[in-house]
């Protein structure tokens, strides 16, 4: 289940990058696409840790 619980996180990171760097493309907004772009790598890296097998 926790791992679950991470890759749905990581979906939502992305997603609020995704959102935060329309936003700042829309306003002419550096600060906003630089920030889309942090919180879009952060959910890429937990779900790539979410992602990693179990033994």
């Amino acid at each position: 289940m926790e791992r679950r619980a991470a890759l749905i996180r990581a979906l939502a990171m992305k997603a609020k990058g995704a959102k935060l760097k329309s936003d700042g493309a829309a306003l002419g907004d550096e600060r906003l696409k630089a920030e889309g772009r942090r919180w879009a790598e952060a959910g890429r890296a937990v779900q790539a840790g979410a992602k990693v097998p179990r033994h």
